[in-house]
């Protein structure tokens, strides 16, 4: 471990392993940084994604802590990792996104968002003056030709589609709940795409909680990504409490 020690000094240099370990370092952070977990999935003609809510202070307004962000209408994204991070990166993506529009005149496909951010992810695995940002986004949008996509971005640049995912400390338990719900996904509506998504959560949690404790976006075909209002939040919760009872 000692001689390994020394191979962590550069963004640039692999270890005799072949590990680039400031790489696997900003893995840890962007899953511990925040201490929150986030899932997402997607259905028949809908995607879902919730996050815990934690306001640091009792002094700070709790509308303006948010981890999930509007990219362009139709885009939402879900951010897990250093703050600061996480929003350097959205305005990256928004930035691609209206810069997408502006040259070819129709919004920027999901798939093609998630792969231009990647790339600039990459980038900064390979000079010793960057670092990766300690973030992973995960990013929805109903497609016109693809239906229902969402795609996970990592720190290294790594990006792929998936129909359920998740990030941050609980991430494999929630990874473990929806492979054995993988079956059933494609089937499911807008109403049980957020519930399954919810359960997913709670499950990994293993406590409940109230609809101000939670972040619940979708986006629907032909609709625009929004968030759940705590009143809507808390329907579904009610909803999965009879369906338990």
């Amino acid at each position: 471990m000692s001689r390994d020690s020394n191979y962590d000094h550069h963004i640039s240099i692999f270890s005799p392993n072949g590990r680039l370990y400031q790489v696997e370092y900003a893995f840890k952070a962007a899953a511990s940084a925040s201490g929150l977990t986030s899932v997402a999935c997607r259905g028949s003609d809908t995607c879902a994604m919730v996050t815990q809510k934690k306001v640091p202070e009792r002094l700070i307004d709790p509308s303006s802590v948010s981890n999930v962000y509007t990219i362009i209408p139709s885009i939402g994204c879900l951010m897990t990792g250093h703050s600061p991070d996480c929003k350097a990166l959205v305005s990256r993506m928004r930035y691609e996104a209206n810069d997408f529009q502006y040259k070819y005149g129709y919004p920027i496909p999901v798939g093609s968002l998630a792969q231009r951010i990647a790339d600039i992810a990459q980038v900064n695995t390979q000079k010793a003056s960057f670092r990766p940002l300690a973030c992973t986004a995960m990013l929805v949008s109903v497609d016109d030709e693809k239906g229902p996509s969402l795609y996970k971005v990592d720190p290294a640049g790594h990006f792929l589609p998936f129909k359920a995912t998740a990030s941050g400390a609980k991430e494999q338990e929630a990874t473990n709940y929806f492979e054995k719900k993988v079956g059933d996904l494609s089937g499911y509506n807008a109403d049980e795409t957020v519930r399954c998504a919810i359960m997913c959560l709670g499950s990994v949690l293993g406590s409940d909680f109230r609809g101000s404790e939670i972040e619940v976006c979708t986006v629907e075909k032909g609709g625009k990504f929004k968030k759940l209002s705590e009143e809507e939040t808390e329907r579904h919760l009610n909803d999965i409490a009879e369906m338990d009872a």
